[in-house]
Formats: C-alpha cells, sequence, structure tokens
C-alpha cells in the first residue's frame, strides 16, 4: 500500500479534520482507492484525548468498504482496533526498514491501545528481548506490562515500568511514541546513537513528541509527505522555527520498501519515521479482514 502511494497509483485526498474543540478532539475523514490491488472505502475517526479519564477508548471509528467495480457496499467494520492495528503494522515496517537489524531493547511511550499494536508491530521484525512502557498514568503502565508480558509470541516477558520517559528510552534501540502530548515526551539528549523512532500520536500541527533538535538530526522518513506538512506537528513545529527545512522530509516510506530512496545509511545514525495515518493503510488492511471473514463465515448480512 505504501509503495502505491508513493507511486502515485493511490488516489488519497488530503483527510477532512473536523475540529471539536470543546473536547480538544477531531473527527477525521480519510477515504482512498487504491487501483491496482482493487481497494475503495473511505473511514471516519474520531480522537478524543480526554476519554480515557471517563474509562473510554480514544479513538472511536467506522470504516466501509466498497466494490471497486460497481462501487456497491461491501462491508461495515468496526475500525477502532482496525486502526490501531495497521499503525502497528506501519510502525512494523517502519522498524524493519529502518531500525538496526541488532536492535534488541524497545521503549513504548503512551500506553494505551495504540502502544500496544506498536510493540507487536517492532517485536514482529526484530528479536527483542526487553521492553520499557512509560506513561504519565502510572497505572496505565503497569496494566500494559502485566497485559503484554503474557502475550507471548514475539514479545519477550522482560516488559519494565520506566519512572521517567528518560528511564525508558536511555539504553532503547527503537522508540514508539503513541500519545496525545502537546509537547516533547523525552530529551534529545537522553538518546543512544543509533536509535529509531516511530512517532504516531501527533496527529494535528499542534501536537508534538520528538523533540526539534531530534528531527534536525534525523534521517527522517514519512507516511506521507502532503499528510505531513498538513499535519504533522512533529515536523510542521520545527519547520516554522527554522530547525528544518521541507527538504529534510522528501523521503516517504514507500520509496524505501521500493528501493527508491535508502533508509539507514549508517549504524550511528538516529532515524525517525512519521506517520500522521493514511487511508491506503486502512483500505488495505480492511481487504485482508473482509477476505478472511469470508472465509471464516464470520460478519452480519444486511440488506439496504
Amino acid at each position: 500500500a505504501y509503495i502505491q502511494l508513493s507511486r502515485g497509483e493511490a488516489t488519497v485526498p488530503v483527510r477532512l479534520v473536523l475540529d471539536v474543540p470543546e473536547h480538544d478532539a477531531v473527527v477525521l475523514y480519510m477515504p482512498a482507492y487504491l487501483p491496482r490491488s482493487g481497494g475503495l472505502g473511505a473511514k471516519i475517526a474520531t480522537v478524543f484525548p480526554h476519554n480515557p479519564e471517563a474509562g473510554l477508548p480514544t479513538i472511536y471509528a467506522l470504516l466501509v468498504v466498497n466494490d471497486a467495480h460497481s462501487g456497491a457496499p461491501l462491508a461495515v467494520m468496526e475500525a477502532g482496533y482496525l486502526t490501531a492495528l495497521r499503525t502497528g503494522a506501519a510502525s512494523g515496517v517502519a522498524t524493519r526498514l529502518l531500525a538496526r537489524p541488532d536492535a534488541h531493547v524497545v521503549a513504548i511511550l503512551g500506553a494505551g491501545d495504540q502502544g500496544r499494536t506498536q510493540l507487536e508491530g517492532v517485536c514482529a521484525v526484530r528479536d527483542i528481548n526487553q521492553v520499557w512502557v512509560y506513561d504519565m498514568n502510572a497505572e496505565f503502565a503497569q496494566r500494559f506490562a502485566l497485559e503484554m508480558s503474557k502475550r507471548g509470541g514475539r514479545i519477550p516477558h522482560d516488559i519494565r515500568v520506566a519512572s521517567s520517559s528518560r528511564e525508558a528510552v536511555r539504553d532503547a534501540d527503537v522508540i514508539c511514541t503513541a500519545t496525545t502530548s502537546k509537547s516533547p515526551v523525552f530529551a534529545d539528549a537522553d538518546l543512544k546513537a543509533g536509535a529509531h523512532i516511530n512517532g504516531i500520536g501527533s496527529y494535528s500541527h499542534k501536537r508534538q513528541e520528538i523533540p526539534g533538535e531530534t528531527v534536525r538530526r534525523a534521517r527522517v522518513v514519512v507516511d506521507s509527505v502532503a499528510a505531513c506538512l498538513a499535519e504533522a506537528g512533529d515536523l510542521i513545529i520545527p519547520l516554522n522555527q527554522g530547525l528544518i527545512t521541507p527538504k529534510h522530509l522528501a523521503t516517504e516510506i514507500g520509496q524505501v520498501a521500493a528501493g527508491i530512496q535508502p533508509g539507514r545509511t549508517s549504524p550511528e545514525q538516529i532515524t525517525f519515521f512519521k506517520s500522521v495515518g493514511n487511508a491506503v493503510q486502512d483500505i488495505s488492511v480492511a481487504q485482508i479482514i473482509l477476505q478472511r471473514a469470508a472465509k471464516l463465515g464470520l460478519g452480519t448480512e444486511v440488506e439496504l
């Protein structure tokens, strides 16, 4: 999907963002058409950052899959989990392409649903033996560590709760930030040489997880240049501060995956994958889910 996007083979408008300022929230409208793989559909997602205070998910979402030949609606899916799944998978792709091959330690900043699939994605592509998790809500971090240490598979049992972001990232080979923070969640000086960062939480120009100094010295790869220039506070803020220029973020992950652009260029280099999310991810994953559901006889058929 990322390769199709970078080659201009997919039709994906920059998503429509509807602000809900009373709740510091947004509603996102995300359509996509992928002619080569036959994907067509749209997702509506709401991001309400204060929902966890009431025991509710930060993200609610629905996705409609259409037939690419007739336009007929094929399925409606709950897409809150799908969003977390495809975002974790995206960071898995980026980690495979950009992180050092000998990466063994992961830091997860933000112990929500997105943080869980971030860990799954990274562990799918690297032999991880230790995980640090940090969240401003210590109870969330403890719950994350307990749950994920029992997940099994490629996820290690050694998951530790950090008392600070510094403790979490200082020995980390891969760092995943999955928060709704409006200010950097770690200090640039705390990074070890050769670290790779997946930044997926900053979804608007007002939110920033990654220090500008880190962005300036990192090899930056994005999911979509157009979308990141429109929405990614992690990049827009250092751009406005004069720390970087648009050329600094001219490489898309699809170009790296296709071998058109290089990824990591040295073992000591800091690499940074910035994703604001793209509907090609949602539609591609939804196609697979729909195919699997049909084979397994899952879902409910309805008349429209």
